[in-house]
């Protein structure tokens, strides 16, 4: 990988004295202005976006255990102005190629007594966003802490909209409906996740998430006193305490993803620009692609050729049905609520004696490798992350022995610092096993697949899955994803269901579940989400000679350009990625038909064939319905799209 470094302008500064406390940076094309100002209380920031205030005072104050709080009775250094203007390259991503523009501060400050702490506080201003992260240096009479509360507040004006996820507690995969409601109808001390969208009667869109989770805990938002505050995860056993670390250490990046076009945070790449580049040499055996999870259509086979179960001849069948369509992994699974490997747990929990080492006795894990080698498939396994993790090493040293490619690891459940400090833990290892990690049951992504690219893609949200035992999945859930939980990255969401029906015909089916969104909803899905690894979860016979599943087989997973070409917060969006010279079109909508324009005009100059997926005229009724057409397009271009209620469309365009 190549970096090409432009020229860094750096200024210093004379240290503060107490009548010139302001501090003010802006974006390279100066669409957003940051304010810094120390008062006696507290270090306050305030946000404008071409001249409209999003953030009023906005206080920042830490709280340890050892020396109280940071916030009172500071003083300012000499602070630092840089501008960087970097391209790199991701391995794995929405983009090949990201330009890194930013302008940046940081900000010395110290307590004038007590322990006479330092620390700096770094800003970067984007052109499409903000990111503050405190970083405390190595100092003679401070060299650990434990931090109580992380308070970085975020005091929003003109009472935003809200779009975000609720959560009882910090237990939690992440996964549930999302609420829509003014700010002011925020109950307090309600723990929100993040990304969470604030949309101002302005149209000036904010989302607020963090970059960079590394040997921290999880943050969360709160409301009190009127406004946003950080909650972090706390450490296993007790509620108190939530960061212990030696300096050297620096936070999390807090980020605000700004702009006036809704599009622009979907397309943004400031999550990854956040986060360091890879030190992976060899990149060679990373290979994104897609993957069978049969678990989700209930683990079905044929009803008379074999024996089903967790045996070679059931692995057969799915390895057999991606060779014949071009799908790059199986997943080994197991079989009706039982693992693969030694497990002495209830269904597929783990038990004391659990051993991810040792298939069971039915399964010759060797066998299936080599058979899929021989089809040119690759082997991938579905592991709970507690047996993993208790031998992890021994554990990826026979996956990579049994040449294995990679894993799912489920059930994680929290991201207290332990937990992220062993997420992490598990990618490092990994790699040197030339392994890729899916996580579920897991917190959201935070631009870490820069640094990690063997990470594929993450869960953190309620998806198809729950159309197997309750509630089906509505396209007006679908349709938060695009504005909260993609933003953060990689969204892994059991795609690929291809049994469509009305709301009046749905029933819950565990086995063969049923979908409630049209077949064209489904394949615009593959473009819409960001995964590097994109499922393919129903069964061979379940889409094989059935229409549309052409495309399942075409479409890529990892991407060489982003555009967003059309988006309405809740309502529907339309999302473009090109990969070499073809590009990729998808469009969803909520629970409302309606027709939108689309203009083509992201299109380099020239012809394009395209393949076109769409509803069919009786999708209403027929959810499963849809036509396919050919046509000759060009940027000149505007499509009027036609999408039924909970409907879709997608395209392919190949140049001519």
């Amino acid at each position: 990988m190549t970096y090409k470094f432009f020229i860094f302008f750096i200024f210093f500064f004379a240290a503060f004295h107490s009548r010139s406390q302001t501090i003010r940076l802006t974006s390279p094309d100066k669409s957003i202005e940051y304010t810094f100002r120390l008062t006696e209380r507290s270090p306050e920031y305030t946000v404008v976006y071409k001249g409209i205030k999003l953030l009023n005072d906005s206080p920042l104050r830490l709280e340890f255990k050892e020396g109280g709080n940071f916030g009172r009775n500071l003083s300012l250094g000499k602070r630092t102005f840089r501008v960087v203007d970097e391209d790199y390259e991701l391995i794995v991503g929405k983009n090949q190629k990201v330009r890194n523009y930013y302008s940046e501060v940081i900000i010395p400050m110290k307590e004038n007594a007590g322990m006479f702490r330092a620390i700096n506080l770094v800003v970067r201003a984007f052109n499409d966003g903000l990111a503050f992260r405190y970083e405390f240096s190595e100092q003679k009479n401070w060299t650990t802490y434990t931090l109580t509360n992380e308070l970085s507040s975020f005091n929003l004006e003109n009472d935003p909209t809200v779009t975000t996820l609720f959560h009882p507690n910090y237990t939690t995969s992440h996964e549930g409906k999302y609420s829509k409601l003014l700010f002011s109808e925020v109950k307090a001390d309600t723990l929100m996740d993040m990304p969470s969208l604030f949309e101002f009667p302005s149209k000036v869109y904010l989302a607020i998430t963090e970059a960079a989770l590394r040997n921290y805990a999880g943050m969360y938002l709160v409301k009190e006193n009127g406004m946003l505050t950080s909650r972090l995860s706390p450490l296993p056993g007790q509620t108190e305490n939530k960061v212990k670390a030696i300096l050297p250490h620096q936070t999390p990046w807090r980020v605000m993803m700004i702009s006036d076009r809704m599009g622009a945070l979907i397309e943004s790449n400031i999550l990854t620009s956040l986060n360091e580049p890879t030190k992976l040499t060899d990149v060679s055996w990373i290979k994104p692609g897609k993957t069978t999870f049969h678990w989700f259509n209930g683990d079905v086979v044929p009803d008379t050729s074999f024996m089903p179960g967790i045996n070679f001849q059931t692995n057969k069948y799915y390895i057999d049905f991606c060779a014949r369509n071009g799908i790059e992994y199986h997943s080994v699974i197991g079989y009706g609520g039982t693992a693969w490997y030694v497990n002495d747990g209830v269904s597929y929990q783990y038990g004391p004696h659990s051993d991810v080492t040792k298939p069971v006795a039915s399964l010759s894990m060797q066998q299936i490798c080599d058979y899929a080698k021989s089809k040119g498939v690759d082997i991938r396994v579905w592991v709970h992350w507690k047996p993993l993790y208790d031998k992890l090493d021994e554990a990826f040293a026979q996956f990579e022995k049994w040449e294995v490619k990679g894993m799912m690891v489920d059930f994680l459940d929290r991201d207290d610092q332990e937990m992220v400090n062993i997420q992490e833990e598990i990618l490092q290892k990994a790699a040197k096993h030339k392994l890729h990690v899916q996580f579920h049951g897991a917190y959201k992504p935070t631009g870490m697949n820069r640094t990690y690219p063997n990470e594929f893609t993450r869960e953190g949200t309620r998806n198809y899955e729950n159309n197997k035992w309750g509630e089906g999945l509505s396209a007006d859930h679908d349709i938060n994803m695009p504005f909260t939980r993609l933003l953060a990255g990689a969204t892994d969401y059991h795609l690929g269901g291809f049994r469509a029906v009305s709301s009046s015909e749905y029933k819950v089916q565990y086995t063969r579940p049923l979908m409630l969104s049209t077949r064209c909803h489904m394949l615009a899905m593959y473009v819409i989400l960001e995964s590097y690894l994109g499922m393919v979860c129903d069964y061979p016979s379940a889409y094989e000679g059935q229409p549309g599943f052409e495309f399942i087989r075409e479409v890529p997973t990892v991407w060489d350009e982003t555009r967003v070409p059309a988006a309405a917060a809740g309502e529907y969006v339309t999302i473009a990625r090109r990969k070499g010279a073809d590009w990729y079109v998808g469009t969803i909508t909520n629970s409302t038909a309606r027709s939108i324009a689309i203009s083509l005009n992201f299109l380099p100059e020239g012809r394009y064939i395209a393949e076109i997926y769409s509803d069919a005229a009786d999708a209403t009724q027929n959810p499963d319905h849809l036509i396919k057409r050919i046509e000759s397009l060009s940027r000149a271009d505007v499509l009027q799209v036609k999408l039924a209620a909970g409907g879709g469309q997608v395209m392919k365009l190949v140049r001519q």
